[in-house]
């Protein structure tokens, strides 16, 4: 046995191994070793082996040849991982693809429902792994592509669907991890039951889904609409149906990946950031998890709490509902009677879902709606198509689940209800009179609130500043001789007039600060500048004690001091005035010649 690795790589030495040179195809003559690659004609996609993240283990796979970060867009053997580099892929004799390890064994392969007789391999510019027969490029004659066979994401041009003759299913399901590209608990793909929508599944459970084909777009994705870079289409025939997008712009790398934390994402890259930019995301709030308010209730991510019940519905269980617990949803208040029974008409949301369904592409509304009251089970009726007026019939059985407000949505859904309820006049666009007196209020509300708390604000500045005009006045209105003007040996100056000059004792005006106060420049009426010497109001002295001192200073004016000009007491304010001396220093004054 430990002879057969040896064999094999004899055999395969015998066989035209892909060089370093970039070619695009392989046939039954060539094969490709770990460290080999096969890259597209324009370069865009390249095939070979890899390992993720910090995984050791080899995997064949897919990824963007231009872009410096190795983005992977398809994984060969996802399941079954290789644990060294002695893999080799080749094409066998009749049309398919094998992977085998050391030891000879095949750990992968593709298959074909025909035989090959000159079969090829060809890595295409889409990224599509195409086999095929040799010189023929309709992939509708493709042995085997990997664009049927999806790992967690969709490139342009690729299905997201289901053929209705092999049944078989183009869906993506996230890797397990960053480091394991195995299938992960995730899987995007298309809902199994009733009128085709989108559903996002976590292991068994519905997480999100996307909403019936309205003919324009999914109902849940009203983002969905004609833009420059992409173009898309949904199409429903006898042999398949799918959902397809295809680049404005070939040049541009774009993608959609199922993640591992439930997202379904865009993807476009950036060439001048070097990095990928998320463009869009499907399920983008609380109002997107899958039946959040359970049978017959809705969900509105601009209220709260986000759901209530349908109009004519109440909670089934109103204490669990008034503590937010909506899984049990709610029923009719008035139960159905079948004979009697009429519609109530609600737009702007998301269709429901359509698991217990019945559709007809060939019926009018009204046939639509005769069909559904004939049947005492049906619920609700639609168009199944908004365009040109609207097209065929959808007939819903039972509850109506997931539905959430999307004012954006023109699609129209008929509700039943019984003949007492219809006297409720139209409720039917989920309440949106009482939803919009609610707003109004709470809006009318919030304003005037707003309005009186500005008013509140303003006029207590203004009331603070009234205060504040009122102290000054009133110690400029006191007199003169209440200062004891007679004591003073020196002129008095207005405490008015100061703070003219000092342009309000104003920061940019100071001189300089100590322990007993600031001393700022000011500038009187005729152009004499001073320097004010304003004492601190916390500072010990009393009115006799500033008195004394500054006669004290009066007496003692000589030609080498500066000389004090005045004073001022006003009110708390004690204030000197010098003369003021512009740069220059005592010493100057001391020594200088004459």
């Amino acid at each position: 046995m430990g002879y057969i690795p040896i064999l094999l790589f004899c055999f395969f030495s015998l066989l035209n191994r892909v060089t370093a040179t970039a070619i695009d195809i392989i046939n039954t003559a060539q094969f490709i070793r770990d460290g080999d690659t096969i890259v597209s004609a324009d370069g865009t996609y390249e095939l070979g082996f890899f390992s993720p993240g910090k995984s050791k283990n080899r995997y064949l796979g897919i990824w963007y040849g231009k872009i410096p970060v190795q983005t992977v867009v398809w994984v060969a053997n996802r399941e079954t991982p290789l644990n060294d580099s002695l893999g080799v892929l080749k094409i066998t004799h009749k049309g398919i693809l094998i992977l085998l390890d050391r030891s000879g064994s095949v750990i992968w392969s593709s298959n074909t429902a025909r035989p090959a007789r000159n079969p090829t391999a060809q890595l295409l510019e889409s990224g599509n792994l195409v086999v095929k027969e040799e010189g023929d490029n309709n992939l509708e004659n493709s042995l085997w592509q990997s664009f049927e066979h999806p790992t967690d994401t969709i490139l342009p041009g690729m299905k997201l669907g289901r053929s209705r003759i092999t049944g078989m299913d183009w869906s993506m399901t996230s890797w397990k991890s960053e480091d394991d590209p195995s299938r992960g608990n995730i899987t995007c793909k298309l809902a199994p039951y009733g009128y085709p929508d989108m559903v996002v599944m976590e292991g068994s459970q519905v997480k999100y889904r996307s909403g019936l084909w309205d003919g324009l777009r999914f109902s849940g994705v009203p983002s969905t609409k004609p833009n420059p870079i992409y173009k898309y289409e949904f199409v429903f025939n006898e042999k398949e149906i799918f959902y397809r997008e295809s680049l404005v712009d070939k040049s541009m790398h774009w993608r959609l990946v199922t993640r591992q934390n439930g997202d379904v994402a865009s993807f476009t890259w950036i060439e001048k950031k070097q990095s990928w930019l998320l463009y869009e995301t499907a399920n983008t709030d609380n109002c997107d998890r899958y039946a959040i308010c359970g049978a017959n209730g809705f969900c509105d991510i601009q209220s709260s709490p986000v759901c209530d019940c349908l109009n004519g519905f109440v909670p089934k269980s109103p204490r669990d509902w008034n503590v937010t617990d909506w899984a049990n949803g709610c029923v009719r208040r008035t139960p159905l009677n079948c004979s009697g029974d009429g519609f109530r008409k609600l737009a702007g949301v998301k269709m429901p879902e359509t698991k217990s369904s019945w559709f007809s592409k060939t019926m009018n509304l009204e046939e639509c709606r005769n069909t559904c009251l004939e049947k005492c089970n049906c619920t609700a009726y639609s168009n199944l198509d908004i365009r040109n007026e609207g097209s065929g019939c959808l007939l819903w059985f039972g509850d109506l689940v997931d539905i959430r407000v999307l004012d954006d949505n023109e699609q129209e859904i008929y509700i039943r209800m019984a003949e007492s309820e219809l006297d409720n006049g139209d409720g039917a666009k989920i309440n949106k009179k009482s939803k919009a007196k609610k707003r109004i209020i709470i809006s009318t509300v919030l304003s005037t609130g707003i309005l009186f708390l500005g008013l509140a604000l303003v006029l207590s500045v203004w009331m603070k500043k009234q205060q504040k005009n009122r102290k000054i006045a009133d110690a400029l209105e006191r007199s003169p001789d209440h200062m004891h003007k007679e004591d003073l040996e020196l002129p008095m100056f207005d405490l008015g007039t100061l703070a003219c000059a000092t342009n309000n004792f104003s920061v940019e005006n100071k001189l300089g600060e100590g322990g007993f106060g600031s001393v700022y420049k000011g500038t009187l009426e005729d152009r004499r500048e001073i320097a004010v010497k304003r004492l601190s109001k916390n500072s010990r002295q009393g009115l006799d004690e500033f008195k004394n001192e500054a006669n004290y200073i009066v007496k003692l004016q000589h030609q080498n001091l500066v000389k004090l000009l005045g004073c001022c007491i006003q009110g708390d304010e004690k204030i000197l005035i010098y003369e003021f001396l512009p740069n220059r220093s005592l010493d100057i004054f001391i020594f200088a010649f004459y």
